[in-house]
C-alpha cells in the first residue's frame, strides 16, 4: 500500500513538473512577443501558417476557401502588421453538359479573404497584430500562351475595425 502512494505521488510531481514546465515556456513566448521579439513572432506566425495547411479542413468551412487558406504564403511580417498572398481560381461546374461558372476568382478570392483576415487576426496564438494585409492574386494567360500572375484583390483591416464584424454571420460580399 505505501508502494502505490509512493508511486502516485512521484507521477504526481512528474506531471506537475511537465505542467509547470509548459506553462513557463507558454508565458516566455507571451513576454517576447509582447516585448516585440521580431523572430518569436516569426516563428509563431510560420508555425501556425504550417499547421494550418496540414490541419483538416473544418465543416463549416468551403473547401474551395480552405485551399486557398492552405496556400496561404507570408510575404512581410513586423510588429505592427502581417501580409501575406492567397491564389483564388474560381469554380466551374458541369451543367447540362455545358461548363458554367460558379464562382468567379474575385467571388472566391473574397470568400477567402474573409476567412483569411479572421484567422490572422484571431488564431495565431498570443500574437495581436494590429493590422494585416491578404493580397488575392489569379492566374492569367496572355495571348502568347504565357501565365501571368496579377492581384485581383487587396484587403487590409485594422483589428479595431475587424471589433466590428460580426464574423459567424457576416458573408464576404459586405
Amino acid at each position: 500500500m505505501e508502494w502505490a502512494l509512493l508511486g502516485l505521488v512521484v507521477i504526481f510531481l512528474v506531471l506537475s513538473w511537465a505542467i509547470i514546465q509548459g506553462t513557463r515556456a507558454q508565458l516566455a513566448y507571451r513576454k517576447a512577443i509582447a516585448a516585440g521579439d521580431l523572430d518569436v513572432i516569426r516563428q509563431v506566425v510560420t508555425d501556425t501558417l504550417e499547421q494550418w495547411r496540414s490541419m483538416k479542413r473544418p465543416k463549416e468551412v468551403p473547401p474551395h476557401v480552405w485551399r486557398g487558406i492552405q496556400g496561404m504564403q507570408l510575404v512581410s511580417l513586423d510588429t505592427t502588421h502581417i501580409r501575406v498572398q492567397v491564389t483564388a481560381e474560381g469554380q466551374f461546374q458541369a451543367v447540362d453538359g455545358r461548363w458554367e461558372e460558379v464562382y468567379s476568382p474575385l467571388e472566391e478570392g473574397m470568400a477567402i479573404t474573409a476567412k483569411a483576415l479572421e484567422m490572422l487576426l484571431y488564431d495565431i496564438p498570443n500574437v495581436r497584430l494590429p493590422w494585416a494585409q491578404v493580397d488575392v492574386y489569379a492566374v492569367y494567360r496572355d495571348p502568347w500562351g504565357k501565365v501571368e500572375p496579377r492581384c485581383i484583390l487587396s484587403t487590409a483591416v485594422h483589428r479595431q475595425t475587424a471589433r466590428n464584424v460580426d464574423w459567424d454571420s457576416w458573408t464576404p460580399y459586405q
